[in-house]
Parts: C-alpha cells; structure tokens; sequence
C-alpha cells in the first residue's frame, strides 16, 4: 500500500502521549483499533505493535507521514528508534521474527507456537486437519520434535549472536542461534535458539561459540521480560 505509511509509537507513556492528539485512542485495548483524527490526518490506529509493550500502531496516508511524525515527537514522552532498538525489544519479549527464529521450513511445534492451531483444528476437533502440513504437525504434537525454540540467557557478559552455535559440555553440537543480544531492560546477554529437544530443559547449561572460544547459558524461560499489553 504505497498510499499508506506505518509509525509504531510503543511503551508504558504511549497512551499519555497519543492521547494528546485524539483521547478516544485510550478506550483502545489490546489488539483492537478503530479510525482516528490525528495532527490532521484520517488513520487507523490498533493498540498493538511488537515490542511486548504496551503501545500503538498507526497508519497514516503516506503525505501526512512526516507531519504526524512531528506532532508525535513534540510530546515530551517520545524519542524516536530505529528497528534495531525494536528488534531488542521483541527478543526480550520472546517474539520471533520471521527470516531468523522461523521460516516456511519450521513447524509451530518445532517453535513452540502450537498456541497458534485452534483447537477445532487439532486431532479430534471438528475441523481436524485441512490445512497445509497437517499431516506433519499432527505427527509431532503426538511424538515430539527433535529440536525446539528456547531461550538461552548468558552466565558471561557477552553478546551471542545470530548463527552461534550451541554445544554441551562434552563439546557435542546441540544446534544454533536465531536472535540474540544484550537486553536493554534485563541488562543481561540474552538469545533463542534451537536446541536438542532433550537439551532444551529449564535451567540446562549449555555452551556458545563465539570467536572461537566457547560461553556458559543456561536455558531460560520466554518472555526475558514480562508483556505489558493493556487488555483493559
């Protein structure tokens, strides 16, 4: 939609400050939206984005972009940030990104979004199956995986990046990074990766390789920090 732009404003004062420009947008919850009248343009608003935050995303006619943009960055509470500062934020928040923590080659159960299959559409429900890769998702919500997404938080204060690879103490592979980083708001190394499904337990130490020499995580649990969605 080249007409369109899109401007994410995410965090615990987002709603202060965009309700400067329209104060309906506060009745807003979690992934609800509705048309707005902000700094003169016609947009859509949903209370949502990908931070793990509480926060808005806003479509914008694509000429009024820059100025909306402005009349958000004059409210005291608002800086602007890039997607890298994003990217950080949705690590901590245990949200994948599609290129790098999944792709057409994972299944939900190999990346622990099995949350995401209705139950009508499991075995046993009334519109089992009939869909793409049924046959092989069924299979493993029955028998397992033999890898599975995790999360890793260092022992060390070094970052392990994408593609690092994961070994035990004995120095057997047991698979690889997907995203990782130092987290802003845990101020600690943290990452996903997939990891042998009898390696990925709570609190398992394991070992990343970074420039050749190896550092100690341990498995951790998803989100690193807490959701703040606002569900009303």
């Amino acid at each position: 939609m080249p007409e369109r732009a899109l401007l994410a404003l995410q965090g615990p004062k987002a709603v202060h400050a965009l309700s400067r420009l329209d104060a309906g947008v506060a009745r807003l919850v979690f992934m609800t939206g509705g048309p707005f009248r902000l700094a003169g343009a016609d947009c859509f608003v949903t209370r949502s984005g990908y931070t793990g935050e509480d926060g808005f995303e806003i479509s914008v006619p694509a000429d009024s972009a820059v100025a909306l943009a402005k009349a958000l960055l004059q409210q005291p509470e608002i800086k602007p940030a890039g997607l890298g500062a994003r990217d950080t934020l949705r690590l901590e928040a245990g949200l994948c990104l599609y290129g790098h923590d999944i792709d057409d080659r994972t299944t939900p159960v190999e990346a622990g979004l099995t949350w995401a299959i209705q139950k009508v559409r499991r075995p046993g429900g009334a519109r089992a199956g009939r869909y793409p890769g049924a046959a092989a998702i069924e299979a493993q919500l029955a028998t397992g995986v033999l890898f599975k997404r995790i999360g890793l938080v260092g022992l060390e204060r070094m970052p392990v990046r994408e593609g690092a690879l994961i070994f035990d103490a004995h120095g057997h592979k047991l698979g690889h990074v997907t995203s990782g980083t130092i987290g802003p708001t845990v101020n600690q190394p943290i990452a996903m990766a997939y990891l042998a499904a009898n390696h990925a337990l709570p609190h398992h130490e394991v070992h990343a390789e970074v420039r050749g020499k190896r550092y100690p995580m341990r498995v951790s649990a998803m989100p690193f920090s807490p959701h703040r969605y606002y569900r009303g």
